[in-house]
């Protein structure tokens, strides 16, 4: 009786990550997104339909760019996955909420072209497709980037929807009592900054509804809590010695990058030393800014920046393998 000989399996050589676990891809990405819609709901809420279709304009971009250049690079769709709609609802909720829908629409565009695609799809960016397009759109369309702030929504305070400044913008053209006012409104400052009744971007209005969503990945082990913190103590190294670290942790994006953009797996570094080099740089680099440079927020610049450190992170704080005492050679 003949034997039939053994298949040899092939020897697959490919990038990281090689440790397999329960928890898919397409599993992550759409727990992010789960995690993301409580705040993106509450900025349609707030701001009404402008931030709907801001949304929905910045979503189709970036999932249309996805499903055509891999339908141009001859390779299957991977938008089921979730990723490139992560991207662009991550990108839609750090836009103004009087953003026309064309420009949010080429922002999840070139976020998803220039950053992701181009260097072979997910896994192999270097940044953060989502703050690449919002970058691109900073400096293509400064103007509505910049002035499409709008208050609440009028039939939630009774405010005209006309275009005004953030906390933030306040706080550097007009001083503390000015940012206070804005947040605050006819009621109380800090709890109009913790809940969103404020102007500002989509999804950083509520930092409340943020927290959860970051609570969920954390306690879903999506994320750990590592980096936020570490994004938080740097933060807090520049800005305490101004008094002003309250209103600097609950206005501008800072929850929304924290929890949800430095936290990203391929951008981020694989070491628990080099996650808090990484987000202390964060930190450290959006005080900076704020404080001393031209524009009211840092977080998105201050990521980007960051991500180009990573691979020395990687390799600077590589693990180190455990060696066993009285082990033969």
């Amino acid at each position: 009786m003949s034997e039939t000989p053994a298949v040899a399996k092939p020897f697959v050589i490919a990038p990281g990550p090689h440790v397999r676990s329960a928890d898919s891809t397409t599993r992550i990405m759409w727990t992010v997104n789960a995690a993301l819609a409580p705040a993106a709901l509450w900025g349609i809420l707030v701001f009404g339909p402008p931030a709907l279709w801001v949304i929905t304009g910045s979503v189709a971009g970036a999932v249309g760019a996805e499903h055509l250049i891999g339908r141009a690079l001859g390779s299957r769709t991977s938008v089921r996955d979730g990723s490139a709609f992560c991207t662009g609802l991550l990108l839609a909720l750090t836009l103004p909420p009087a953003l026309p829908a064309w420009a949010a629409l080429l922002g999840g565009i070139f976020g998803i072209a220039f950053a992701k695609m181009i260097f072979g799809g997910l896994g192999y960016n270097i940044f953060n497709p989502a703050l690449i397009g919002r970058a691109f759109l900073m400096g293509t369309f400064p103007l509505p980037m910049t002035s499409g702030w709008t208050p609440a929504a009028p039939w939630m305070t009774g405010v005209d929807a006309v275009t005004t400044a953030t906390p933030l913008n306040a706080l550097r053209e007009r001083g503390v009592q000015a940012a206070l006012d804005l947040a605050g409104g006819s009621g109380s400052p800090w709890a109009g900054l913790l809940l969103g009744l404020r102007p500002g971007s989509i999804g950083e209005v509520s930092v409340l509804l943020l927290l959860v969503g970051g609570a969920v990945l954390i306690a879903r082990r999506v994320i750990t809590p590592v980096i936020p913190l570490s994004v938080v103590a740097g933060l807090a190294l520049t800005t305490a010695p101004t008094g002003l670290l309250p209103l600097h942790l609950l206005s501008g994006g800072l929850w929304l990058g924290a929890l949800f953009m430095a936290t990203d797996y391929v951008t981020s570094p694989s070491t628990r030393s080099g996650q808090i080099v990484f987000g202390l740089v964060i930190g450290i680099l959006t005080g900076i800014i704020r404080l001393f440079g031209g524009y009211p927020e840092g977080i998105c610049y201050a990521i980007l920046l960051a991500n180009t450190v990573v691979p020395a992170l990687n390799l600077w704080f590589r693990p180190r393998r455990v060696a066993l005492v009285g082990a033969p050679s």
